[in-house]
């Protein structure tokens, strides 16, 4: 939503800030006072082309700014975070300098941008339906877009979306192998080389950590066996088959126990003998477990074949490493973008059927959805071109085509082709939408779509907080269809923010603000002031008393106690 506009040298506008209310905002004044301007603004601050020539005669430069609120979360609010705005409770700034010669300069939030990001942030927040715009819904692009969100129901078009991607993916992969460069060859060649060199050595993850360590022990076996051997020579000559006549620490030790418990006398001589046995019972679990060291160094296996396999590891891992476990992942990636750059006839006649098989589905899917477009343009046409009655339009109307392409054509959204077709009145050409109507038929077409859109819970604007635009919808209206066009646009601004550029009071007065543009000579509203005096343009907002003197003055050019009894009247009857 548009909180704030700020004019400066735009025109006849020296400065000037709008302040719109969250629902209807009408901009009035006498003709050639300088509303335009106020457009010419939001089409800067929107990155629209704006001539140099609307500087105001004498200053350098013109500016304009919008604050704009914006949810944070929200996507025109990641947007602008993605081109490098900072979001807080103070709003979106968006702000552009046209000078008088030379480039303009575009700034959000305090950043100088390019003004094709202003562009793409008002995309989402701001639709200016007038004559000077490109009418957004001219391109079948929206279209389209505005048919698929009037249907309410997303799920044909999902479905459509996945089967497209469906197909384009067999496409690609189709595509690739049928079409290979001497690149993709040499890669593929690469790719099962690698596999095979793999493959032939079969590693596990952390082998080569394993057969390193068992390295280091056979290494230093000599010094291993020579060490576990004195020590097991010592404790039992027996286990090395070495004849000893004392029979080692372990039999010297048991003949110690014998003596002792050979006394006879109890006390402390059985509990020095007890002391003895557990050594005797530790030093036999000692002798066991170097006996068992000896075996295990005995047959460590050949060093020369371990460092063989340990030397093909290291390939491995210098290749395709840094460890095993990055082999072994990097080997089974390869294998499966081997198989996509595989072209054997096997490959190619599978793919084949699959993106057959995905072509079918999309069809149908596309099928599917451009029944349920067909179902909603109807009663979309029928929507607009009863609006279109209400707004002083008799006899115009609005067709919707969604024709089916031939041979099945589909494309990223289905199979149709869509149009939007305006007649403006009865014998009139039905023509494509945007070449076919004045800039007030255009408005109150806009208009239309968009109240049929409001119905539908949705808008043509695809953000948040949406403002709407009108200029000139106004054009040829009177009388009761001025009133019932008032009504709409308050209608409309229930669920957005509307800003209407008018000159009749019947539309005026269903706003929820009014802003007059006023030009007066400088120092003097006086008619007789000096030709050569500075002449100014000013936007306030008239409330109470003030509006009911301009609506009066809308109504018939004057301020009688008739007129103003009428404004009364008027802005107490227009209340939705």
């Amino acid at each position: 939503m548009l909180e704030e506009l700020e004019i400066r040298s735009l025109g006849p506008i020296r400065h000037a800030v709008v302040n719109p209310a969250r629902g209807m905002t009408a901009i009035t004044g006498e003709t050639g006072a300088g509303k335009s301007m106020l457009l010419n603004a939001l089409r800067l601050i929107s990155g629209g082309t704006v001539s140099a020539r609307t500087v105001s005669e004498g200053d350098r430069e013109a500016w304009a700014q919008g604050v704009f609120d914006v949810t944070p979360g929200s996507a025109v609010g990641t947007l602008a975070q993605d081109a490098g705005a900072e979001l807080d409770d103070d709003g979106l700034f968006l702000s552009r300098t046209l000078p008088a010669q030379g480039r303009s300069r575009a700034v959000l939030n305090g950043r100088s941008v390019p003004r094709s990001v202003l562009r793409d942030l008002t995309d989402q927040l701001v639709a200016i339906h007038g004559q000077a715009d490109q009418l957004r819904m001219a391109s079948p692009a929206r279209q389209r877009e505005f048919l698929d969100s009037y249907t309410g129901d997303v799920n044909e078009l999902d479905a459509y979306r996945a089967a497209w991607k469906r197909l384009n993916d067999c496409d690609a992969k189709l595509r690739a192998i049928t079409e290979q460069e001497s690149e993709t060859m040499q890669r593929a060649d690469y790719l099962r080389e690698s596999i095979d060199r793999i493959d032939r050595v079969d590693p596990h993850d952390g082998e080569d950590t394993e057969l390193k360590a068992m390295r280091d022990r056979i290494e230093n076996s000599a010094a291993i066996m020579q060490g576990v051997g004195g020590a097991l020579a010592a404790l039992d000559p027996g286990q090395m088959g070495v004849d000893s006549e004392t029979g080692g620490a372990l039999a010297m030790i048991e003949q110690a126990v014998h003596s002792l418990q050979s006394i006879g006398v109890h006390g402390t001589y059985d509990e020095t003998a007890e002391r003895l046995g557990t050594v005797e019972t530790e030093l036999s679990d000692i002798v066991f477990t170097l006996g068992g060291m000896l075996e295990q160094e005995d047959g460590e296996g050949d060093l020369d074949q371990i460092n063989g396999r340990i030397h093909d590891l290291d390939e491995l891992t210098r290749r395709w490493g840094p460890t095993l476990a990055d082999v072994i992942a990097w080997r089974e990636k390869a294998g499966y973008e081997l198989e996509d750059l595989d072209a054997s006839p096997e490959r190619v006649a599978q793919l084949t059927r699959e993106r057959d098989a995905a072509r079918a589905a999309a069809v149908e899917a596309a099928e599917r959805l451009g029944e349920r477009r067909r179902e909603a343009a109807g009663e979309l046409a029928e929507q607009v071109t009863g609006e279109l009655e209400s707004l002083a339009m008799s006899g115009a109307r609005l067709d919707i085509e969604v024709e089916r392409r031939a041979d099945d054509g589909l494309d990223a959204h289905g199979g149709d082709d869509i149009r939007f077709l305006f007649t403006a009145f009865p014998g009139a050409p039905r023509l494509p939408m945007g070449k076919s109507a004045s800039g007030g038929e255009l408005s109150r077409l806009m208009l239309a779509l968009e109240l049929s859109a409001a119905q539908k819970g949705f808008s043509s604007v695809a953000g948040q907080g949406m403002t709407f635009v009108f200029d000139e919808v106004d054009a040829g209206v009177g009388g009761r269809t001025a009133a019932e066009l008032g009504r709409r646009l308050a209608r409309l601004a229930e669920n957005a923010q509307v800003i209407v550029v008018t000159h009749l009071a019947q539309v005026a007065a269903w706003a929820d603000a009014q802003f007059v543009v006023s030009k007066h000579v400088a120092g003097s509203k006086s008619d007789t002031a000096s030709a050569d005096a500075d002449t100014v343009t000013t936007v306030d907002e008239v409330r109470d008393d003030m509006r009911v003197h301009e609506i009066a003055r809308m109504l018939d050019g004057g301020e009688t106690e008739t007129s103003l009894t009428h404004a009364r009247e008027l802005l107490d009857a227009c209340r939705l």
